[in-house]
């Protein structure tokens, strides 16, 4: 005859619907498991410990605090978090600089210079931080309107009206030609018209001496 084995009793409380209800508001529901623990670490107050079922966390679990202050009122949920429970997969602990930095030179005792230094790459960071601020700077737009572009246009204005302004010089440069062509003209026509008269004056006298 075989013996047919007792069932795992479910744990039970009333006050499993809150807990689930304030857990569905912080995940998703299928991520919870089954109750499967709780503890009343102070009167009133009852932590309700669910299994986690969401991936990577194994051995993790649900807890939600709950209290009820007074027997005539209901109990109300003091807090939700996810914990690690006893054999869950957790970062390791973290260890300061300097003693890192000793385990190192002393496992690589070849390398004089060390690992480089966090400070140095922070200084990095903050280097590569301002030259992206910087590129952010140049290309700033406001309604669709890039600043850099528009330094550009008012430049290239600025280029156009020294252009028109050279091209004015040369209009004035090329009239002042004109004149001074149009003054020679004017004294050449005056030496012709002396050496006329001169020419007349000649015939005149010539004539009075015949």
């Amino acid at each position: 005859m075989t013996s047919t084995p007792e069932p795992v009793p479910q744990i039970t409380d009333d006050r499993a619907g809150l807990a689930l209800r304030a857990l569905a508001e912080v995940t998703d529901p299928a991520s919870v498991g089954e109750l499967v623990e709780v503890t009343e670490p102070a009167d009133g107050v009852r932590d309700l410990v669910f299994a986690c079922r969401l991936p990577g966390y194994v051995g993790w679990r649900w807890t939600v605090s709950t209290a009820q202050p007074a027997d005539d009122l209901p109990p109300t949920v003091l807090e939700v978090e996810l914990l690690p429970g006893e054999g869950a997969l957790v970062a390791p602990p973290w260890v300061p600089w300097a003693e890192r930095l000793a385990e190192y030179r002393r496992t690589h005792p070849d390398d004089p210079e060390g690992p480089a230094d966090e400070s140095d790459e922070d200084d990095d960071d903050a280097d590569d931080e301002d030259v992206l601020d910087d590129d952010a700077d140049d290309a700033l737009e406001i309604d669709g309107v890039e600043f850099e572009a528009a330094e550009d246009d008012d430049d290239a204005d600025e280029d156009d009206a020294d252009a028109d302004d050279a091209d004015d010089a040369d209009a004035d440069d090329a009239d002042a030609d004109d004149a001074d062509e149009d003054d020679a003209d004017a004294d050449d026509a005056d030496d012709d018209d002396a050496d006329a008269d001169d020419a007349d004056e000649d015939d005149r006298t010539g004539a009075q001496d015949r």
